[in-house]
C-alpha cells in the first residue's frame, strides 16, 4: 500500500512537469514556425534544457533549439545581404552559439544504441550546415580583435580551431585540409596575449608556430606566457629557441641575457654574447650585451675595450659610456690598498673615467641615480671644487 501511494504521488508530481514541458516546446515550435520571436523560442528551450534532465536527454528539444538559432542566423544574414541595418556582432555571436549547441547535441545524438552501434541521426545535416558558415567564426575573431575585445576574439578562434577535434566534423578533416587553421592559431595566441591569459596563448602555440612568417612573434607570445606562469625553465627554452632561429631579433637576445645576469649565470651569459657576436660582430646590441656581461664578471679591461669599440661605432648611445666609466672606476679599488704608491695611477684613472661619465650624464640626464654618485667620487678625488659642489647639492636634494 505504501509503495502504491508513493508511486501515485510521483506520478502526480511528474505529470504537471510533463505538461509544462510540452507546453514550452509547443510554444517554441510555434515561434519557429512563424519566424517571429525567435529569441524567445531560444530562451524557452535553453531554460528547459538547463532545469529539466528529461529535456536534456530528448533529441527533439536539441534539434528544435538548433533550428531556432539557425533561423536567427538566416534572418540576420538576409538583412546583411540586402544591405539593411543589422548588428554585426549579433551575426557572429549567433554563429558561435549555433556551433556550441550542435556540438553539445552531437554527443547525445551519437550515443551507442543497445547493440553498441553509433548511428547519429542529425550529424550529417548539422555538419553540412555549419561547414558552410564556419568561416564566420574566424572572421568573428578578427572582428572582435579589431574592436579590442580580446577575450571574445579568443573564444571565436577557439571554437573555429576546436572543430578539428569534434566528432561532428569528422568527414571534413579540418586539421589536414583547412588552410586557415595555422593562421587562426596565430591569432588565438595573439588574442591570449592581449587578454593576459597565458594558457590561452599556449593552447594553440604549436600549431601557430607552423606559420613561419609569424613564428618570431609567436615565440615572443609563448615566452611572455611562460614568464607570466613563472615557468623559468620553459621561458629560457623559448628564448633560446627564438635566439637560435632569429639571432638578431630585438626581443630574444636582451631578455635571455637579462635572464642569465639576474641569476648570476655569467658564464652562460658570456657564451651567449660571444655566439651573438659571431653572427654579427658589429651589432651594437651584441657589443653592449658583451660589455655588460664582462663588467658583471669583473673583467673590467675587456669590458672597457668592448665599450670603446661600441662608442667608435656609435657615439650617441649613452650606456656604453657608463660601462666604460664603471670599468675604469672598478680598477681603482685594488690600487687603494696602497694609496701613496698608486696615487698617480689612481688620479690618472679618475681623469680617464671623467669624460665617459660626463658624456653619459649629457646623453642620459634622467639617470641621475647612476651618474651622480660616480661623478661625486670623481670630482672629489680630482679636487674639482665647483663641479663637486654642484653634484653634492643634487645628491642632497
Amino acid at each position: 500500500m505504501k509503495q502504491l501511494i508513493l508511486t501515485t504521488l510521483l506520478l502526480l508530481t511528474i505529470t504537471p512537469c510533463l505538461r509544462a514541458q510540452k507546453k514550452e516546446i509547443a510554444q517554441a515550435r510555434s515561434y519557429v514556425k512563424s519566424g517571429k520571436d525567435l529569441d524567445k523560442a531560444e530562451q524557452l528551450l535553453c531554460g528547459l534544457l538547463e532545469r529539466d534532465s528529461a529535456s536534456r536527454q530528448n533529441p527533439k528539444v536539441h534539434a528544435l533549439l538548433f533550428r531556432t538559432i539557425h533561423k536567427q542566423y538566416e534572418a540576420g544574414n538576409e538583412k546583411l545581404y540586402l544591405g539593411q541595418h543589422y548588428d554585426t556582432t549579433s551575426i557572429f555571436n549567433i554563429t558561435r552559439r549555433l556551433f556550441l549547441v550542435a556540438e553539445r547535441f552531437d554527443s547525445l545524438d551519437a550515443r551507442p544504441d543497445r547493440k553498441g552501434r553509433v548511428r547519429p541521426d542529425y550529424r550529417s545535416n548539422h555538419a553540412a550546415v555549419l561547414h558552410q558558415i564556419r568561416r564566420n567564426l574566424y572572421l568573428g575573431g578578427r572582428f572582435f580583435l579589431s574592436h579590442n575585445s580580446a577575450a571574445e576574439a579568443f573564444s571565436f578562434f577557439d571554437t573555429y580551431l576546436d572543430c578539428a577535434r569534434q566528432p561532428l566534423f569528422t568527414d571534413y578533416h579540418y586539421a589536414e585540409r583547412d588552410t586557415f587553421m595555422v593562421e587562426a592559431a596565430y591569432w588565438a595566441c595573439y588574442a591570449g596575449l592581449r587578454e593576459g591569459q597565458p594558457l590561452h596563448i599556449l593552447k594553440y602555440a604549436d600549431l601557430a608556430l607552423q606559420d613561419t612568417a609569424k613564428a618570431s612573434f609567436t615565440l615572443q607570445y609563448v615566452a611572455e606566457a611562460y614568464s607570466s606562469l613563472a615557468d623559468s625553465a620553459r621561458y629560457e627554452q623559448t628564448l633560446l629557441e627564438g635566439f637560435r632561429r632569429y639571432p638578431e631579433h630585438a626581443y630574444f637576445y636582451p631578455r635571455l641575457l637579462d635572464f642569465y645576469n639576474a641569476r648570476r649565470q655569467f658564464d652562460e651569459a658570456l657564451l651567449l654574447a660571444k655566439s651573438a657576436l659571431q653572427v654579427n660582430p658589429l651589432s651594437e646590441l651584441f657589443l653592449f650585451g658583451c660589455s655588460t656581461v664582462l663588467l658583471n664578471m669583473g673583467r673590467n679591461q675587456e669590458s672597457l675595450d668592448v665599450s670603446r669599440q661600441l662608442i667608435g661605432l656609435n657615439n650617441t648611445l649613452p650606456e656604453p659610456y657608463f660601462n666604460a666609466a664603471t670599468a675604469l672606476l672598478n680598477q681603482i679599488a685594488p690600487l687603494e690598498n696602497n694609496p701613496r704608491k698608486n696615487r698617480a695611477m689612481i688620479r690618472s684613472i679618475y681623469e680617464e673615467a671623467r669624460p665617459y661619465m660626463e658624456r653619459y650624464r649629457k646623453l642620459a640626464p634622467a639617470q641621475q641615480q647612476k651618474w651622480a654618485p660616480a661623478l661625486y667620487k670623481i670630482y672629489l678625488n680630482l679636487n674639482m671644487g665647483r663641479q663637486f659642489d654642484e653634484i653634492d647639492k643634487l645628491l642632497k636634494k
